[in-house]
C-alpha cells in the first residue's frame, strides 16, 4: 500500500544523477582551482610579463587537464538512436526510448531513457557501465546484469562487447584502449617534464618535450582508430532502427590538444634557432647568457627564473704578480713603517 504521496514505505526514492562523469568533474575542478590560484597572484606581476605569464599558465593547464580528462572519459566512440523496442524478457510490451552507447578506453556505458520517461508504470531511465580495465572482469559484470534483469536494449548492447561475442568488439576495443591509455599517460609525463624545463634556462628541451606530448597523443588516436577502421563494423539493431557509432568528444579533444602541442613545440624549436632573444623574453628570461640565477618573484619568478648580469655581482680583483712582489720588497725596506704594510 502506498503512503505519503504514492511512495512505498522503507523504499528509497530514485537516486539523483550527476550531470557529468564524476572523474572528469574532479579533474576539471582540480585544474580550475589551480588556475584560480594563479589568477589571484596575477596582480603581483608587473608589466607585459603579466600577459605572457597568464597565457603560459592557461595553455599549460588546459593541456594537462585535457590529457587526464580524456584518459578517463567514456566518450571516445558514441552513438544514439530513438526507437521502439522490447523492454523486458518474456514480455510482449514495447517502449519508445532513446538508446545511447559510449565506448571509452576502459569500458562501455549504455543509457536507456524512455520517451516519455514514465511508461508501463515504471521510470525508464538507466545508465549502466561495463568496464574491462585492469582488475575487472567484463564477463562477470555482464552476468550480474543478467541477474538484475536489466532491460533488453541494455543487455543486447552489453552482450555485443562480451569476450564470446562473434562481433569481436571486446578484443578490439579493449586492446586499443589499453595502448591508447598507455600513450596518454606517457604524454602526461612529457607534459610534466615540459613544464619543469620551461621553468629553467633550457627552453629548447622544453619545446622538445612539448612536441613529444603532442606526438604521444596522436599515437593514442592511431591505436584507438585501428579498432574501428581495420575490421568490419558490427550491426547494432534495436527494434526497427540501427545504432551507428562515430568518434566522440574525447577523440576530437585529444586530436585538438595533440596538434596544439605539436605546433607549440615546433614553434619553440624554430624560435630558438631564429629568434632566441624573443623566446627568452616571452618566458621572462634574461637575454644575457649568465649561469648565475636570481629569483625575481615580482616578475613572475614562479615559472620563469631571471638572470643577474655579471656587472652587478662583485668580482675579486687580481693583482699582477710583479706588482705584488714590488710591494712586498718595499715593505721589507721600510720595516713596516707605512700603514699599507701593516698587514
Amino acid at each position: 500500500m502506498a503512503a505519503l504521496g504514492h511512495t512505498f514505505p522503507f523504499y528509497a526514492g530514485p537516486k539523483p544523477t550527476f550531470p557529468m562523469d564524476t572523474t572528469s568533474a574532479t579533474i576539471v575542478m582540480i585544474f580550475l582551482t589551480a588556475l584560480a590560484t594563479f589568477i589571484i597572484i596575477l596582480p603581483g606581476i608587473r608589466g607585459k610579463t603579466r600577459l605572457f605569464w597568464l597565457l603560459r599558465v592557461v595553455t599549460s593547464l588546459f593541456i594537462g587537464a585535457a590529457i587526464l580528462a580524456v584518459n578517463f572519459s567514456s566518450e571516445w566512440s558514441v552513438g544514439q538512436v530513438s526507437t521502439n523496442t522490447s523492454y523486458k524478457a518474456f514480455s510482449s510490451e514495447w517502449i519508445s526510448a532513446d538508446v545511447g552507447l559510449q565506448v571509452g578506453l576502459s569500458g562501455v556505458n549504455i543509457t536507456l531513457t524512455g520517451t516519455p520517461v514514465q511508461q508501463l508504470n515504471e521510470t525508464i531511465n538507466y545508465n549502466e557501465e561495463f568496464a574491462w580495465r585492469l582488475g575487472q572482469n567484463y564477463a562477470e559484470e555482464y552476468a550480474k546484469a543478467l541477474e538484475k534483469g536489466l532491460p533488453d536494449p541494455v543487455l543486447y548492447l552489453a552482450e555485443k562487447f562480451t569476450p564470446r561475442s562473434p562481433c569481436g568488439l571486446y578484443h578490439q576495443y579493449r586492446l586499443a584502449g589499453h595502448y591508447a591509455s598507455a600513450m596518454l599517460w606517457v604524454a602526461f609525463l612529457c607534459w610534466l617534464l615540459a613544464n619543469v624545463m620551461l621553468s629553467m634556462p633550457v627552453l629548447v628541451y622544453g619545446g622538445h618535450m612539448l612536441l613529444a606530448t603532442g606526438i604521444f597523443q596522436l599515437l593514442a588516436l592511431l591505436f584507438f582508430s585501428m579498432a574501428t577502421s581495420l575490421t568490419p563494423p558490427c550491426p547494432l539493431r534495436l527494434g526497427a532502427s540501427v545504432l551507428h557509432t562515430h568518434h566522440g568528444p574525447a577523440f576530437w579533444i585529444t586530436l585538438t590538444t595533440g596538434l596544439l602541442c605539436v605546433l607549440l613545440g615546433l614553434a619553440m624549436v624554430v624560435a630558438h634557432r631564429m629568434q632566441p632573444h624573443r623566446l627568452k623574453a616571452f618566458f621572462n628570461q634574461s637575454v644575457d647568457e649568465d649561469p648565475m640565477l636570481e629569483w625575481s618573484p615580482e616578475e613572475g619568478g614562479l615559472l620563469s627564473p631571471r638572470y643577474r648580469p655579471m656587472a652587478d655581482s662583485p668580482e675579486p680583483q687580481d693583482i699582477p704578480l710583479s706588482e705584488a712582489s714590488s710591494t712586498k720588497a718595499h715593505c721589507e725596506e721600510a720595516h713596516l713603517t707605512e700603514p699599507e704594510c701593516a698587514l
